[in-house]
């Protein structure tokens, strides 16, 4: 697979919670995830919406090797209703490169937005985060992300190590193609401990309790200097006090 690290070590859904309030992160295989979200076997037939996706033209390093799309949902009582476009924003104690501003990303695909296994999705993440905080109330935020190698390397996190200011944060892996590196790390806030992995089975999912984690993804390079390659991921946060904004 070209990757350093080794495989993540997988948590079974009836450890979940355990693995959650043990450690504050969890690493579940694609089948899992698929029946945590009560979803069809995977993989998901969403690889077209990662196709089209415009440039990130809020890059503070000049990179143009991020693609993305963003949406915004409220969960509660089993429903789950889109929000009104709105911006995607962060505090700078969370993202010192590009928090403190408001950035206006294309929305989602409707056909996206619309499909009952995206529902289903934001509903089985819903559950996690409610394991971790009693709340009936989520805020929603997805994040639609292509790293490419344009630039001969991408940074899936520019930023570097950071927790997003969030209740949970579930990262699925979408697809590798071509690419090396791209390796995840996770962190204990309250000392060194942590772990690092590759996380390469599409449709794997990692949860994070942002309270109780940092994390980051180290840059991508392509196998094959020249040839095209991406790392795609699905980027999913939970809040429970409203969406992050300026006065919130």
């Amino acid at each position: 697979m070209h990757n350093t690290s080794p495989p993540p070590a997988l948590t079974r859904l009836p450890d979940l919670p355990a693995q959650m309030a043990a450690a504050g992160y969890a690493v579940l295989d694609a089948d899992t995830a698929a029946r945590l979200c009560q979803l069809p076997r995977p993989p998901l037939d969403w690889g077209d919406h990662w196709a089209d996706l415009p440039p990130d033209r809020y890059l503070r390093d000049g990179g143009r090797y991020r693609r993305r799309r963003h949406g915004c949902f409220v969960i509660e009582g089993g429903r789950v209703d889109p929000a009104p476009h709105r911006a995607h924003w962060q505090p700078v104690e969370y993202n010192a490169l590009h928090g403190g501003i408001e950035r206006w990303f294309e929305p989602m695909p409707e056909a996206l937005k619309t499909d009952v296994r995206w529902s289903s999705l934001l509903l089985g993440l819903a559950g996690v985060a409610a394991g971790l905080h009693p709340a009936t109330r989520w805020f929603a935020e997805a994040h639609v992300f292509r790293i490419d190698t344009t630039d001969g390397i991408g940074r899936p996190t520019p930023e570097g190590a950071h927790r997003d200011g969030v209740d949970l944060v579930a990262v699925f892996l979408v697809d590798r193609h071509g690419v090396k590196g791209g390796e995840t790390r996770v962190f204990d806030v309250r000392g060194p401990q942590g772990v690092r992995f590759t996380l390469d089975q599409p449709w794997s999912l990692l949860l994070l309790d942002d309270a109780r984690v940092i994390h980051e993804s180290t840059p991508i390079q392509p196998l094959q200097p020249g040839r095209p390659a991406h790392r795609d991921t699905l980027v999913v946060t939970l809040r429970r006090d409203g969406f992050q904004g300026p006065l919130s």
